[in-house]
C-alpha cells in the first residue's frame, strides 16, 4: 500500500517571509483552465535499477522547494474574481508518496484492462500513463491545489520508478528538465544549492511570459486581431484530422507510444535537416501529416487535406529579460499553421514547406503577437467542445517543439541506477491528437508520443506512429 513520509529538511528559520502572492499571467491562466479538465499534467519518470533513498531524495526536494518558490506554491481560486494566483509558502513541504510492489501491481494491472498485452508496453510506461491521468488540479476546484508531486514505484525487487508530476502552467518543458539536473546534482553529486539561487532569485515567484515580451513585439491592430481570431477559428473547423475512434464523450485519458531511432538513423536525419537548413521539428511534422494522409480512403490520390500543426518555441533566450532554463515556470509560446497534403507530397518538399512557414511566422513576431489570441481560443475550446471537429477538442494534427533536447548519460546516471528517462504531458482535454516531445539521448532519437484515448485508440496510435517512423527511416 502507499504511505507517505513526514517532512524532512530543515525547520523554517523565525525570519522566513510570510506566504507571497502573484496572480497567474494570460497563458498561465489559460493552463489552469486546461490541466483540471485534462491537458498539461507534466511528468518527469526514472527507471531505477537501485532502490530510491528515499530521506536523502526528501531532502533534495525540500532544497530545490527552498531555492524555486513556484514549487512551494499552492494555486489559489478566487471564485468571486474568476481569477487565480501562486501563493508560494515560507518553508518547504513536499512528501514522497511510496507505492509498494502490490499498489505498483494493482496499477500496472488495471492498465491491462486496455489490452495493452498486444503491443508489449513496458511497466514503467504504464506508470507514466497512469501519472499523467492523476488530477489533484480537477478534485475540486474552490480548494488551494498544490504543483508539484513526486512518487516512488516498486516494479520489482530490481526495478523502480521515481515520478516527478508538475502543472504545466508553472513549470514547462525546458524547466522541467533543468529541475531534473538539479535534482540529479543534489542527490547524487553532494552539491549544496544556495537558496534563491533559481527561479525566484531577484523575482519572487517570477513573472508571466506576457510582462517579459520585448517592448512593441506584441503589437497588433485591433482589426489584424480580429482577422486572425476568425481565421484561427475557421481554420480549425476546416482541417482534417485523424479518424476518431470515440468521439461521443467517453471519459478520455492520456496515453503514450514512444517513437526510436537508432544511432545511425537518427545521425542520417539530423544530418538530412542540416543540409537543408532545417529542424527536426519540421520533418516530424511532415512526416505526421503523410502518415494522417495514407490513412484516408480517397479516390482521389491528388486530393489535399488541411492539417494544422502546432510548434512550440521556449521564448526565455529573447524575452526581457532574458531567462534561463532554471527559471523555473511556463514561457513556451505556439505558431501554428496548416498545410495541403496529397499522396504524391515527398517528405523532404513538405518538410521544408513547414519550417519555412514556421520561421516566416517567427520572424514577424507571430509567437508574440498571437500568444492572447491563442490563449483566448484554447479556453474557448474548453468551455464549447462544439466549437471544434465532432466537439473532439483537437486544436491540430500534431504539436511539435521547435528544438529537440539533448541527453546523454553522465557518471550520475550510473550511480543513481538510472535506466530511463521519459518526460511528457497529459493532452486528453484541449490539444493536438499527438503531442511529439522528442530527446536525442546518446545520439538516439526518442520521442515520446501523447495521444487521447479512447478518442484515438491504442492499435490506430500505434500503427499511426509506426507509419511515422517508416517514412522518417524510408526518406534516410
Amino acid at each position: 500500500m502507499s504511505n507517505q513520509l513526514d517532512h524532512g529538511g530543515a525547520d523554517p528559520s523565525p525570519d522566513q517571509p510570510e506566504p507571497t502572492t502573484r496572480p497567474v499571467g494570460g497563458t498561465e491562466y489559460s493552463w489552469c483552465r486546461a490541466v483540471p479538465a485534462g491537458t498539461g499534467i507534466t511528468v518527469l519518470v526514472l527507471l531505477l535499477s537501485k532502490p530510491p533513498e528515499i530521506q536523502i531524495l526528501q531532502n533534495a526536494l525540500h532544497k530545490l522547494q527552498s531555492s524555486h518558490p513556484i514549487l512551494r506554491s499552492k494555486l489559489h481560486f478566487d471564485a468571486v474574481a474568476n481569477t487565480f494566483s501562486f501563493v508560494a509558502s515560507p518553508s518547504p513541504y513536499l512528501q514522497i508518496q511510496q507505492f509498494d510492489l502490490a499498489s505498483t501491481a494493482d496499477i500496472v494491472t488495471s492498465a491491462a484492462a486496455d489490452g495493452i498485452e498486444k503491443f508489449s508496453i513496458p511497466k514503467h510506461q504504464l506508470v507514466i500513463e497512469h501519472e499523467m491521468n492523476k488530477n489533484p488540479w480537477a478534485t475540486d476546484p474552490n480548494a488551494d491545489a498544490e504543483l508539484f508531486f513526486v512518487s516512488s514505484y516498486a516494479l520489482s525487487d530490481t526495478r523502480w520508478v521515481l515520478a516527478l508530476r508538475l502543472h504545466t502552467g508553472a513549470c514547462d518543458r525546458s524547466s522541467a528538465v533543468a529541475l531534473l539536473a538539479e535534482l540529479l546534482e543534489l542527490v547524487g553529486g553532494g552539491k549544496e544549492m544556495e537558496v534563491g539561487s533559481g527561479s525566484g532569485s531577484g523575482l519572487g515567484l517570477g513573472l508571466g511570459i506576457e510582462e517579459c515580451i520585448p517592448s512593441g513585439k506584441a503589437n497588433k491592430p485591433f482589426w489584424a486581431r480580429g482577422k486572425d481570431m476568425l481565421g484561427y477559428s475557421l481554420n480549425a473547423l476546416r482541417t482534417a484530422n485523424l479518424e476518431f475512434v470515440d468521439a461521443a464523450g467517453s471519459p478520455r485519458c492520456s496515453r503514450l507510444v514512444r517513437l526510436m531511432l537508432s544511432s545511425d538513423h537518427t545521425a542520417k536525419l539530423v544530418a538530412a535537416c542540416n543540409a537543408r537548413n532545417i529542424k527536426l521539428c519540421a520533418v516530424l511534422a511532415a512526416a505526421a501529416m503523410i502518415a494522417a494522409r495514407s490513412t484516408k480512403d480517397l479516390p482521389d490520390q491528388l486530393q489535399r487535406e488541411k492539417y494544422s500543426i502546432a510548434t512550440l518555441l521556449d521564448c526565455r533566450s529573447i524575452l526581457d529579460p532574458v531567462l534561463s532554463i532554471h527559471h523555473l515556470g511556463f514561457y513556451h509560446s505556439a505558431i501554428t499553421n496548416s498545410h495541403d497534403v496529397n499522396m504524391e507530397d515527398k517528405l523532404w518538399d513538405l518538410a521544408e514547406r513547414c519550417y519555412k512557414s514556421y520561421a516566416d511566422a517567427k520572424n514577424n513576431n507571430k509567437h508574440f503577437s498571437d500568444m492572447s489570441d491563442l490563449n483566448f481560443l484554447m479556453v474557448k475550446a474548453i468551455e464549447n467542445p462544439g466549437l471544434t471537429p465532432s466537439s473532439a477538442q483537437r486544436t491540430a494534427l500534431v504539436s511539435v517543439f521547435e528544438n529537440a533536447l539533448i541527453d546523454d548519460t553522465n557518471d550520475l546516471h550510473s550511480l543513481l541506477g538510472i535506466e530511463d528517462f521519459v518526460g511528457c504531458a497529459s493532452i486528453h482535454s484541449v490539444g493536438p491528437s499527438l503531442a511529439i516531445f522528442d530527446t536525442i539521448r546518446n545520439g538516439e532519437l526518442d520521442c515520446a508520443c501523447v495521444y487521447p484515448w479512447p478518442l484515438h485508440s491504442r492499435e490506430q496510435m500505434h500503427k499511426f506512429v509506426d507509419d511515422i517512423k517508416r517514412i522518417l527511416v524510408d526518406a534516410l
